[in-house]
């Protein structure tokens, strides 16, 4: 009798997970809008059909970009219903043959579908006016002399080994090497839907604290360096920038220690006059190129700049103001183990992990974090 108590418990249990998956998933559905997602899908698929489309490579890359974009957020919540439908099925054979293996089989297929519907609530909470866009993002070291520079370079191979991880394309656009180890600044673009979204709650300052490996003493050293994210800027945002506003400086590329990579002048350096800022991209094979990419980062600067004029004054009217500017995130290797974001709380035992790679619970994290911040 107790064992069929037992079971009986068991089944309510799973009877109720499944429930909840499906009411969350339900509500996943509700908000991304499927209807409103299949009309752009197909308007999207009679763009790429045209025998014209490829005649602006451009646009062209625009459009087809787009479809794969929206056909993948398609199938991803298509397949999350299937896998729902289906684990139900499968517990219910499982329960009426008392097969065991089956079970267990949907009890780690509850765990993974739970996780995965996770991840998809997440992408809904994404709702900004650049979310769905591609990120810029620029590390750069800061208090912590060598100790910094070299946190930075971990930094930048963190976030690279993420997108490698997921599949996202990156696209280098500028190293700036430190003398003796690690880097002053890097400048990179990680193109995926919504990665602008995802990657946006990582800026601010990070901060490592560790025995040094610089210190010929061994002292435990705290470290520095800043995490800027940028949406890529399209067509659409009419950025404009008189050349009369710019100055163009072009120089050799050179790596690590100094050692010349390209032997002609293709590196290029744009100074805007009106705010100072400076940008530079020495990876891509021509000066043209280069100037391209420099501008492109340029132009996400000054958007940024204008939004954050924008944002300003309703700034100034919160408690705290903007948090963006502050530590957000310690990375402690002594004397103990850990990886924290000051903000959420959310903290992690393993840092090698982390500086793997590994970051997917302090997006998610800082991403619900991000929205009840903004909803209170």
């Amino acid at each position: 009798m107790g064992f069929a108590v037992t079971l009986t418990n068991v089944s309510d249990e799973f009877d109720a997970a499944l429930k909840d998956l499906a009411g969350k998933l339900t509500q996943i559905e509700s908000v991304m809008d499927l209807d409103a997602l299949r009309a752009q899908v197909a308007d999207l698929e009679q763009q790429a059909s045209s025998p014209n489309l490829w005649d602006d490579p451009e646009a062209a890359q625009k459009v087809t970009s787009q479809l794969s974009h929206r056909q993948s957020e398609l199938r991803r919540v298509s397949d999350l219903r299937q896998r729902l439908d289906d684990l139900g099925v499968l517990y219910e054979l499982a329960e009426a043959e008392g097969d065991s293996g089956s079970m267990t089989e949907a009890e780690t297929e509850l765990a993974a579908l739970g996780k995965d519907i996770d991840g998809l609530e997440v992408r809904t909470l994404l709702s900004g006016e650049y979310d769905d866009r591609n990120a810029v993002v620029t590390i750069r070291s800061e208090a912590g002399g060598v100790d910094a520079a070299d946190f930075a370079e971990m930094l930048l191979r963190m976030y690279l080994r993420w997108a490698e991880r997921h599949g996202y394309p990156t696209d280098v656009y500028d190293i700036s090497y430190a003398e003796e180890a690690g880097i002053k600044s890097a400048t990179f673009k990680v193109s995926a839907p919504y990665v602008y979204g995802t990657l946006s709650v990582e800026q601010g300052t990070h901060r490592l604290v560790r025995i040094s490996p610089f210190d010929n003493q061994s002292r435990r050293q705290t470290s520095f360096a800043h995490v800027e994210v940028l949406p890529e800027v399209e067509e659409v945002d009419h950025v404009d920038i008189p050349e009369k506003d710019i100055r163009v400086d072009v120089y050799r590329s050179s790596g690590p220690g100094g050692q010349s990579v390209n032997t002609t002048d293709s590196a290029v350096r744009i100074t805007h006059l009106p705010t100072g800022i400076v940008v530079s991209c020495q990876n891509e094979k021509s000066q043209l190129q280069n100037k391209a990419a420099a501008m492109k980062v340029l132009q996400a600067r000054l958007l940024q700049r204008k939004k954050e004029e924008e944002r300003k004054e309703m700034d100034a009217l919160k408690d705290g103001g903007s948090s963006w500017g502050n530590q957000m995130r310690s990375y402690v290797l002594h004397p103990y183990q850990m990886v924290k974001d000051l903000r959420t709380e959310y903290e992690v035992g393993n840092p090698t992990a982390v500086l793997d790679g590994e970051i997917d619970g302090f997006l998610d994290a800082g991403i619900r974090w991000r929205k009840q911040a903004t909803a209170a």
